[in-house]
């Protein structure tokens, strides 16, 4: 059986060929043994190898479910690489994406991948911030990418419990009041959303559960 980091690092060396073909093996599998280091660190419980898997694994239901082609496929997956690489929770809101940014435009230019694709990596990492819903960029890659790493708002009801824990002992140096009403302030905008997702595919499968699992949460936080 494969390990997880194996069969992360597998998929990493598929989609390294494919943007730094001119790299060479070497490159590739450094590249994707300092990706994994930093998805492993110790201090993380939901920003892990586990959300990872889960991000790319969304990701190809929306490649099979035709919202993105091969292209879009691998642009949307590069984003996913890098968008939680620079992960502290004590960091300030938004500079764990600029680091992460920043770290995915440095690496890909050492590989050799084409300006544009770093400067789309980029604008998608960036977009993590806050998961705008306007999407200027008009990106299929993007969009997706926006949907994917949301599709634990509509994991099952077990997997989102977890998840809500992971993220509390992430901010476990966050008192409970706080982090209740931080949380709570973090996803009621979800909640109010006229469409939670981009995607066709998304919104049709995940966003009636995602809508139970944010009622359910936002409840339990407010005490109701």
């Amino acid at each position: 059986m494969t390990h997880p980091a194996e069969a992360l690092l597998d998929r990493w060396l598929e989609d390294a060929a494919a943007l730094a073909p001119s790299a060479g093996r070497d490159l590739w599998l450094a590249e994707g043994s300092m990706l994994l280091r930093g998805w492993s660190e110790p201090h993380r419980r939901y920003h892990t190898t586990e959300h990872l898997t889960e991000v790319l694994r969304a990701l190809d239901e929306l490649q099979v479910g035709a919202e993105v082609d091969e292209g879009e496929a691998l642009l949307a997956r590069t984003v996913a690489w890098y968008h939680d690489l620079g992960y502290d929770p004590r960091a300030a809101p938004g500079s764990n994406e600029h680091r992460s940014a920043t770290m995915a435009r440095d690496h890909l230019h050492r590989l050799g991948v084409d300006a544009a694709t770093v400067d789309a990596v980029e604008a998608g990492v960036l977009m993590t911030v806050d998961h705008g819903h306007d999407d200027a960029t008009g990106s299929a890659a993007l969009a997706a990418m926006h949907d994917a790493d949301l599709w634990i708002l509509s994991a099952p009801p077990a997997r989102y419990a977890a998840y809500r824990q992971q993220v509390r002992e992430e901010y476990s140096h966050v008192p409970d009041e706080a982090f209740r009403a931080g949380r709570a302030a973090v996803m009621a905008p979800f909640a109010q959303r006229e469409r939670l997702y981009r995607t066709e595919h998304a919104q049709a499968r995940w966003s009636g559960q995602a809508r139970a699992n944010l009622r359910a949460e936002l409840e339990d936080l407010r005490g109701v």
